[in-house]
């Protein structure tokens, strides 16, 4: 999830967002996609935000649980077909065809704004394992179905009530929630929260949120923004603002092993991560490859600090990185930039690793805010060959095999085993994913 979004910012952020994509242009080295990655065409019928409204929309995150998928973020009103339905930042809806929106509607209050990192209203949902009863949410909100939280509660998936046995007050944002065995992993930007003093992340009991002493990891930094746990549930990646943390030098990026009786910072690390990007705060997600062997992150940053404005990229900052997950001190496989445009978001499977942002082009190195030698147009969602970076390319080779509306960009990715979940928001009417309108804030790549 997470980004940039504040528009007086987006000409250091990677490039003005009113500015159009370059004339179309064969670019060089990408390549067809292959069988088994998702369709560049969207699914029909699921749920959208408004094409425009006041504040704008955006959808945070996008989580399954069971056979429901479950969305949140800032947000008044989801709309389906010719219907709307009244929702206060997170709403449920069938993971499958029709996918019908579901009468569960809780009324969470809080900010209508996103702030200069993204964080909404709700910025992060998770379950308790495959019971999907309840749910933990996390964000800047004051109040749920009426009653008094602060910015962390666990509600009923059912009625949408807060459940008072957990405790739920942080003194400041909640940006990331995962859940380890019966430990609740929860980042911000808050210095206490649920009766402990604690910098920007703990492990909260799950069953009465306090903090239960799994993570001690005195974080020097102003914030914990979002978290991956590994699909063998042993690590966790995690991305924010911080110098050190668990008492070794991290900066953008740390691994967590969770898989003991406490959790500890691992040795994986890159000297990536210590270059400075004109953005401080420039690694803002990350994906495990199906196997857990390699790590993929998606950056933002503008440029090196000190770099031209033109000419040859250099590494890490706006753009899509493979590394492997090796316990140690590792350098990038590959590096795929956009050209100083902004990626959020980044989601895999066994064929392909796909990047959202507002980018507008790909494998476009000897660019920057326009269109370099031999990058291509690839606005909003790009599918990368795992094995070594190269776009997948059209079938007249001139430009990405996928492509969305930019607006402020794809702020989350989830890979199913039905398709590819994107959610992002309704700048300036942006409700567009592989050409289809009506898919703002939510787009559903399905496979076959």
């Amino acid at each position: 999830m997470r980004k940039l979004i504040v528009a007086a910012a987006a000409s250091a952020a990677g490039g003005l967002l009113t500015l159009g994509m370059a004339p179309a242009q064969a670019g060089t080295g990408g390549e067809r996609p292959p069988a088994g990655v998702v369709s560049p065409t969207p699914a029909s019928g699921t749920p959208r935000l408004a094409s425009r409204s006041q504040p704008r929309e955006q959808i945070r995150q996008l989580v399954k649980c069971g056979g429901v998928m479950y969305a949140v973020g800032s947000f008044s009103s989801i709309k389906q077909g010719s219907r709307t339905y009244t929702r206060s930042n997170v709403f449920s809806f069938s993971a499958s065809p029709p996918y019908k929106v579901t009468s569960w509607a809780p009324r969470v209050v809080g900010s209508t704004k996103t702030d200069q990192d993204g964080a909404a209203a709700i910025n992060s949902i998770a379950f308790s394992g495959r019971k999907c009863a309840d749910a933990y949410i996390g964000g800047n909100f004051t109040r749920v179905n009426g009653t008094r939280v602060r910015n962390i509660a666990e509600i009923s998936v059912r009625t949408g009530n807060v459940l008072t046995g957990f405790a739920h007050s942080a003194n400041g944002t909640v940006n990331t929630l995962a859940k380890v065995g019966g430990h609740l992993l929860t980042g911000g930007k808050f210095t206490s929260i649920n009766g402990a003093s604690t910098a920007r992340m703990i492990s909260l009991n799950s069953r009465n949120g306090r903090g239960d002493g799994f993570l001690r990891l005195s974080i020097s930094g102003s914030q914990v923004f979002n978290q991956q746990v590994s699909h063998g549930g042993t690590r966790d990646l995690v991305e924010g603002v911080f110098s050190r943390v668990g008492g070794v030098n991290r900066h953008q990026m740390f691994m967590l092993n969770v898989g003991g009786s406490r959790a500890s910072v691992t040795a994986w690390t890159s000297p990536d991560f210590n270059v400075a990007c004109t953005e401080s705060f420039w690694a803002r997600s990350a994906a495990w490859s199906p196997d857990d062997s390699t790590v993929y992150v998606a950056t933002t940053g503008f440029h090196t600090v000190g770099g031209s404005n033109s000419g040859a990229r250099s590494r890490p900052c706006d753009a899509a990185l493979a590394y492997p997950s090796t316990r140690a001190s590792v350098r990038h496989r590959w590096v795929n930039y956009t050209g100083c445009d902004s990626l959020y978001s980044v989601a895999a499977d066994t064929r392909a690793a796909y990047f959202g942002g507002h980018e507008r082009y790909s494998m476009n190195g000897n660019g920057c805010n326009g269109l370099g030698a031999g990058g291509y147009n690839a606005p909003g969602l790009e599918g990368l060959d795992p094995a070594n970076g190269a776009l997948y390319i059209n079938s007249a080779g001139s430009a990405g095999y996928y492509s969305r509306a930019r607006g402020l960009g794809a702020d989350d990715m989830l890979a199913t085993s039905a398709g590819l979940w994107i959610a992002s928001d309704n700048l300036d009417g942006s409700d567009t994913c592989g050409g289809q309108s009506g898919h703002a804030g939510i787009c559903f790549l399905p496979y076959g």
